[in-house]
């Protein structure tokens, strides 16, 4: 029997991963309730970080032994440049591995400079793991198409093995600075019209702003939030909605950088739901109290009534729902309620609802087919390859207007600024204008 120790190193660190997962598992299912509320917040983010960590050492040795190993059994070794580059590919390693811990250590109203350096080193680690992998499996595909007819001599050889991790460093490279240069651009302006049944004539043109995952934290602070808010109110909407997913901190450390929001004036309200990081950070009530604080109405699986202001006859029904990881992490007094949130929601007027994630928009669906709009994020567009393909296939809906029957729609917005890594690839952050017709 093979003991720990024989275990190669992948292994080990495999196995590392399964015992942060399963503690992961333990403290959700069990100790949820029986932790004080920042010891549970502080366990959550140290046992992710963990285990994100421990899942990256695996990539790490493939790294290490493409881009160091390699080169060290060749004549480059003996080079003066050797040295200065394995420096540089553990620190860029170390940097990646220490992204995650930023969270909880460094996080204020703007980010520091460790922070944007960390994440871009782990934005660059998995543009390169994705390059090594790819030219990897391309090389292998070559050799069983090309058969085992001729042996290459063993100079070729190790030209061939030599460009491989090269080659996947220029890309990477790359890839980088144009994900950085995207990213620091403001978002984008995108204009939607969306006709909407059963919305009265008198609220026709009516115009909503959908902002998204902005994500204040270790690499978005205040000065990103100040431009977002001068964006939206030269759009001079008459509601502002924030789908979720607006911080990663707790509200007492990061509130200098949210107050920006008290500038959001839309005279028929602005509406905030839950995103899935809200609940990571375990600090949702102050943090509903804070948005309170900026007249930003939490809509906590509730509704409002958006009355038209030229005939106070005519009304839609907007609601929000609490996002599906409550459930999952077993967070008190919240979870997903369609029911509670659409109470006093009849069919006869039009209904416009709020859910930070697309799968929620598709079981609320499912229950309430009668839902005329529902407006989402969470999928960030993929933010940036190689990420894209995981995203797409993971969500009901991607990006962008989708119509579901006769008489619904859903908008997924691509996020107002990014999660953690300043990188967008294969995608724009977005402002999003909808204006709502009536039929």
């Amino acid at each position: 029997m093979i003991s720990f120790k024989q275990l190669p190193l992948e292994a080990k660190a495999a196995v590392a991963a399964g015992v942060v997962f399963f503690s992961m598992m333990l403290s959700r299912s069990y100790l949820a309730e029986q932790l004080e509320l920042r010891t549970r917040r502080w366990l959550l983010r140290l046992q992710m970080a963990l285990f994100a960590n421990a899942l990256m050492l695996i990539g790490s040795l493939h790294v290490w032994r493409s881009t160091v190993t390699t080169f060290s059994r060749s004549s480059a070794a003996s080079s003066f440049c050797f040295m200065p580059w394995k420096m540089a590919v553990f620190m860029f390693l170390a940097l990646a591995h220490s992204s995650f811990f930023t969270l909880l250590f460094l996080v204020a109203e703007e980010p520091y400079f460790f922070s944007l350096a960390a994440y871009t080193c782990l934005g660059a680690y998995i543009i390169l793991i994705f390059f090594l992998f790819a030219l990897g499996s391309v090389e292998q595909a070559y050799k069983f198409l090309a058969g085992r007819g001729a042996k290459a001599g063993a100079g070729n050889k190790n030209s061939r093995t030599a460009m491989k991790p090269i080659l996947a460093v220029v890309l990477t490279v790359v890839l980088t600075v144009v994900g950085l240069l995207n990213a620091s651009q403001p978002p984008t302006v995108n204009s939607v019209e969306v006709p909407v049944h059963k919305l009265p004539s008198t609220m026709n043109n009516l115009k909503v702003v959908l902002l998204s995952d902005i994500h204040l934290g270790p690499t978005v602070g205040k000065t990103k939030l100040a431009m977002i808010v001068r964006m939206v109110k030269a759009l001079k909407p008459d509601i502002t909605v924030i789908v979720g997913d607006l911080t990663d901190s707790e509200a007492a450390i990061i509130r200098p950088a949210v107050e920006p929001l008290g500038e959001l004036n839309s005279p028929l309200g602005t509406y905030f739901v839950t995103g899935n990081h809200e609940y990571y950070t375990s600090d949702v009530s102050n943090w509903f109290e804070l948005l309170k604080s900026f007249n930003i109405q939490p809509l906590h699986n509730e509704n409002v009534k958006i009355v038209s202001p030229k005939s106070t006859d005519d009304w839609f029904c907007l609601a929000g729902v609490d996002d599906i990881e409550a459930d999952v992490l077993r967070y008190s007094g919240h979870g997903m309620d369609l029911k509670k949130a659409l109470r006093d929601c009849s069919s006869e007027h039009a209904i416009v609802l709020l859910a930070h994630q697309p799968i929620a928009a598709k079981w609320a669906l499912q229950e309430r087919p009668d839902i005329n709009l529902i407006l989402s994020g969470h999928t960030h567009g993929g933010q940036m390859f190689p990420l894209n393909a995981g995203a797409y296939f993971l969500n009901p809906f991607f990006v962008g207007l989708y119509k579901v029957g006769q008489n619904t729609f859903v908008y997924v917005s691509p996020g107002t600024m990014y999660f953690g890594i300043p990188m967008r690839l294969g995608s724009r952050a977005e402002i999003t204008e909808i204006i709502l017709r009536s039929p």
